[in-house]
């Protein structure tokens, strides 16, 4: 089965929707390129029949999709409410507790046992992702807040709670978070998103729990708090890649600020070379019917025009009820929007590294080489996948296309934009492995007979070191 070619890749969440193997497989071929798995729903027993699937789909048709666990992170709910939920009235006042109880009009229960500590009065509480709107009056420091109802409504069980004033003191990774992380990383996720990141340490421990696992995870820092922006440089530093996550994001920052953090976490991400992508509403309306509002057209192409590596689909593709015409429209925008308005060769702002000079120089030169010699493609050998992180940032008009023996990259590769993965694992001479590649793309019509490929290797390639090699060849 061919799979749709656009250079912007596709994550998609799955579901009851797209539990299916056969409807998984026609998404995969329509354009998703990362099966996002969502722990905040679902069983581990549940993940575990969709890792099988996504395996399964990989081993029968070649394809390298990507699996990203998605870790709940310390997200607040309240507790049970009574049956049809409570009406809060505008200028009323609601103690919320600590002590577990069925929640109404007066009382409500807080599944955060630090809650009264942490809060100061005057401190804005925000319920169902914003639909609701108290404000601290006072806290008992102990096991009570009390608060008055700024902007009512039906509160029902288990809404999340957001502070966009407060310094939460919970962990990044929670009790569940541990256990839901280890159990993705035994069954071989390639990429791993932490919810609520806050600073660069909590990434850090995350990466300490892969490494010593002995897995090739790498982490999505996802930026949806206050915290986060204020220490953006740090935490893109020190992460793999970044999702950002409108949708709490824009509950906990005023609304309009979303769209300019945006562009500028993209392009803060392009410089750095991590992969970013864009989540959260993006075709929020096909969850019910079969086409896209004119608005939501608008915001997939203007994320593929920022330049995100990825954008993500949520209930979409989950519980919605069309989710292969959802991965055909948006393949189909944009492969439109990198056919006529894309902005390929993008300027980047590049921090020289004494670590990675030669590499870097090598990567930036191939993107220049393919521009002024209109080459078709950049072929890259690598082991660590470093050199495929670099060209790629740079957005060539060219396919870029990765030669690997490292049977994980070729999973975890399929994030970034304009990549594509093939097996080579025959590392014994850098002529001999460059001539094979490039056999190889001939013979696949991946590029015309007479046309230039760049070609970027390691010397001596038996070494498997950093990138120092680049080649101009006519096929």
């Amino acid at each position: 089965m061919e799979k749709v070619q656009k250079r912007t890749k596709i994550v998609a969440t799955l579901g009851p929707a797209s539990a299916d193997k056969q409807v998984l497989t026609n998404m995969i071929a329509k354009g998703v390129d990362v099966c996002r798995l969502n722990f905040s729903h679902g069983s581990q027993a549940d993940h575990l029949k969709v890792i099988e699937t996504i395996n399964a789909i990989n081993n029968e048709t070649g394809f390298n999709v990507a699996i990203l666990a998605d870790l709940q992170g310390p997200k607040i709910r309240i507790g049970k409410m009574k049956e049809g939920g409570a009406v809060l009235v505008n200028g009323s006042k609601v103690e919320i507790t600590t002590h577990e109880l069925i929640g109404d009009e007066n009382r409500i229960y807080i599944t955060y046992e630090n809650f009264p500590n942490d809060v100061e009065a005057n401190e804005i509480i925000l319920l169902d992702d914003g639909k609701l709107q108290l404000r601290v009056l006072e806290t008992n420091h102990k096991d009570t807040v009390t608060c008055e109802v700024v902007h009512g409504g039906v509160l029902t069980s288990r809404k999340g709670v957001n502070l966009p004033n407060t310094k939460v003191s919970i962990p990044s990774l929670t009790e569940e978070d541990l256990d839901n992380l280890n159990f993705a990383l035994d069954h071989g996720a390639d990429w791993i998103a932490m919810s609520f990141v806050r600073s660069a340490e909590d990434i850090a421990q995350c990466k300490k729990i892969i490494a010593e696992k002995g897995s090739h995870a790498r982490v999505i820092a996802k930026i949806e708090k206050p915290e986060a922006i204020e220490n953006i440089d740090a935490i893109i530093e020190a992460t793999d890649a970044i999702m950002v996550a409108r949708g709490d994001l824009g509950v906990e920052l005023p609304m309009e600020e979303v769209p300019g953090l945006q562009k500028i976490i993209v392009q803060k991400c392009r410089d750095l070379s991590k992969p970013v992508i864009i989540a959260t509403q993006m075709l929020e309306s096909m969850i019910t019917t079969p086409r896209p509002t004119r608005a939501e057209v608008n915001d997939v192409a203007n994320s593929v025009l920022d330049g995100a590596d990825a954008v993500m689909l949520s209930g979409e593709t989950s519980v919605g009820e069309f989710p292969e015409i959802v991965i055909e429209t948006m393949s189909k925008i944009i492969i439109h929007v990198e056919q006529t308005s894309y902005p390929y060769y993008n300027e980047k702002v590049s921090e020289i590294h004494d670590g990675t000079l030669i590499p870097d120089a090598i990567c930036a030169s191939s993107v220049y080489l393919a521009q002024k010699t209109n080459a078709s493609a950049i072929a890259v050998l690598t082991s660590s996948g470093a050199t495929a992180f670099e060209i790629t940032s740079y957005r060539p008009n060219v396919d870029i296309l990765v030669f690997t023996g490292t049977k994980t990259l070729l999973r975890q590769l399929s994030l970034l934009w304009g990549v594509k993965t093939f097996i080579y694992d025959k590392f014994e001479s850098t002529d001999g492995s460059i001539h094979d590649v490039n056999r190889f793309i001939v013979k696949n019509n991946y590029v015309q007979p007479g046309s230039i490929i760049i070609n970027t290797a390691s010397t001596p390639l038996i070494e498997k070191g950093k990138t120092n090699t680049i080649r101009v060849s006519q096929l």
